[in-house]
C-alpha cells in the first residue's frame, strides 16, 4: 500500500520524505489556498521534493477549459498527475487525456457507479472520499470496500486513493479494505508516528535500562 501526504505545505512535506514512507503527495485547491507565495513555484518544488506522485487539481469549469489546465499542470513535470473532480461533461475531457498518457486522479468519488466510469477510461487513480460520507451518518468505508470488489471483479488498473481520512481508524479500515493508496494529512501521520502504548514501552526501557547504571551497549 502507498501512502501519499495529503498537504501542500513545503515545510511538512520535507519533514516527511526522509521518514521513506511518503509515497506521493495530493493536493487540492483548498490546501493550495492555506499557502502563501507563487502557487506554480511552490507546486514545482513540492514536485522537485517528491520521487512519487503529486496530484494538482483543475480549477477551470467548463470542459475545454479543463482541457487546457489539465494539459498546462502535467506539463510541470513528469510526476505529476492532474487531479479532476467527477462530473458527466468531464468525462470526454478525461478520455482525451488519458489517451493522451496524461495521468489522472479522478476526485470526489462517491459511488460505485461513479468509479465504474472512471475506471473504464483507464484513469491512474479513483479517489472515493470516506470522510464525507461518515459526516452525513453513512459509514464511508463501505464504498472502499466496494470498488475493491469492483477491481478484482474487472481487472481494472485505476488505483484506488482513499481520501478524506479524518482518523487512525479510516487509514486501518483502508489497509484492511485493500486500498491501493491512502492520502494522509500530517496531523494524522503524527498520531500514528505517536501511539502512546510505544510511548509507554519507550519510557519503560528507558527507565529500566537507567537502573543498570550504564551509558554504554558494550563496554
Amino acid at each position: 500500500m502507498k501512502l501519499f501526504l495529503d498537504t501542500a505545505n513545503k515545510e511538512l512535506i520535507k519533514q516527511w520524505i526522509p521518514t521513506g514512507v511518503i509515497d506521493g503527495v495530493t493536493t487540492n485547491p483548498s490546501l493550495l489556498a492555506l499557502e502563501s507565495g507563487n502557487i506554480k513555484s511552490m507546486l514545482l518544488d513540492i514536485c522537485n521534493m517528491v520521487n512519487g506522485d503529486v496530484s494538482i487539481e483543475v480549477v477551470e469549469k467548463t470542459p475545454e477549459r479543463v482541457y487546457q489546465q489539465a494539459k498546462e499542470i502535467s506539463s510541470l513535470a513528469k510526476n505529476v498527475v492532474v487531479k479532476i473532480p467527477f462530473a458527466q461533461e468531464y468525462l470526454p475531457v478525461i478520455s482525451m487525456l488519458t489517451k493522451e498518457n496524461i495521468k489522472i486522479n479522478v476526485t470526489l468519488i462517491f459511488s460505485l457507479t461513479q468509479a465504474l466510469l472512471v475506471s473504464k477510461l483507464g484513469v491512474k487513480y479513483i479517489s472515493p472520499f470516506i470522510g464525507r460520507w461518515d459526516d452525513i451518518d453513512v459509514n464511508g468505508m463501505n464504498l472502499i470496500e466496494d470498488l475493491v470488489i469492483m477491481k478484482q471483479n474487472y481487472g481494472f488498473k485505476s488505483e484506488i486513493l482513499a481520501a478524506s481520512i479524518r482518523n487512525v481508524i479510516h487509514l486501518q479500515d483502508s489497509i484492511l479494505a485493500g486500498a491501493d493508496v491512502a492520502t494522509i494529512p500530517p496531523t494524522l501521520l503524527d498520531k500514528v508516528f505517536k501511539h502512546p502504548l510505544t510511548l509507554q514501552g519507550i519510557e519503560k526501557f528507558d527507565s529500566d535500562w537507567k537502573k543498570l547504571g550504564k551509558t554504554k551497549l558494550f563496554d
